[in-house]
């Protein structure tokens, strides 16, 4: 059996619940135990509806934290792109390398292959910064995490 949410009505100090039980146990004195089944089954049916409605109340507060979540736009994280995504970037930029570079040595020589080839790193550095930004941490992040363990 659970516990009820503590947010939700504490059954055993519901004082109409004590008044009803109260109600019931004089009723079974002054009836008699003729009347025991009748008693308890009226009691616990009074029981039942308040549990269901303590259960309908944390159900609506569920539904209305998860239409609150969704309405607030929280997406779950983008997973890391896939193999095939970087594979393809990788690609795209060395077969862009070639005529940039000929561009580069053609208008400033060495220091244009130089700042061509510093450009393409720049961009492949930062598409798997963007990717993992786990990559970059360095060692502070990892010693951070061994000293708290």
């Amino acid at each position: 059996m659970t516990t009820l949410d503590p947010r939700d009505v504490d059954l055993r100090k519901d004082p109409d619940l004590r008044k009803d039980l109260d109600a019931t146990v004089r009723a079974r004195r002054e009836l008699g135990d003729d009347y025991d089944a009748a008693l308890v089954d009226s009691f616990l049916e009074k029981v039942e509806q308040r549990i269901d409605d303590a259960v309908d109340r944390r159900v609506r507060r569920h539904l209305a934290e998860q239409q609150m979540t969704a309405a607030r736009g929280v997406r779950r994280p983008r997973p890391a792109d896939s193999w095939g995504e970087r594979m393809g970037f990788a690609i795209v930029s060395l077969v862009l390398a070639v005529p940039l570079s000929a561009i580069g040595g053609s208008l400033a020589g060495m220091p244009g292959i130089v700042a061509c080839w510093c450009g393409i790193v720049g961009v492949n550095v930062a598409q798997a910064a963007r990717a993992n930004p786990e990559l970059f941490a360095g060692r502070r992040g990892r010693g951070r995490s061994d000293r708290d363990d």
